[in-house]
């Protein structure tokens, strides 16, 4: 997996689309990303500006029609928004390669263990 490229084989977008839509999670995480805590392999908690709401939760709705091995909970308040990504343990590196390419876009580091 490249910089812009940790969707995977499982993935049923159509290969030509799953680019843009790393570029959109790219955006989502340059602007509104304030820090990324992992929670064991399969779990990470991304705390995004909480006007991203919306586009946040828009995004984990299409990621999840076409790669359901993701699951996205939110938790919301006037300070922070909770972005929960939690995935089996066989696409644990998806999720490395998401919370990479996640805090190189912000400019941040991840806290947590792997």
């Amino acid at each position: 997996m490249t910089e812009l490229d940790w969707a995977p084989t499982a993935c049923t977008l159509p290969t030509v689309e799953q680019p843009l839509r790393e570029r959109e999670f790219s955006a989502l995480f340059a602007g509104s990303l304030r820090g990324v805590h992992l929670v064991g392999a399969t779990r990470a908690e991304l705390t995004l500006d909480p006007a991203s709401e919306t586009a946040a939760r828009d995004l984990a709705v299409r990621e999840s029609s076409c790669c359901s091995f993701f699951t996205f909970e939110f938790e919301s308040d006037v300070d922070a928004l909770t972005m929960r990504v939690t995935v089996p343990e066989q696409h644990a590196a998806v999720l490395e390669a998401l919370v990479a390419s996640a805090t190189r876009d912000a400019g941040l580091t991840a806290s947590g263990a792997a």
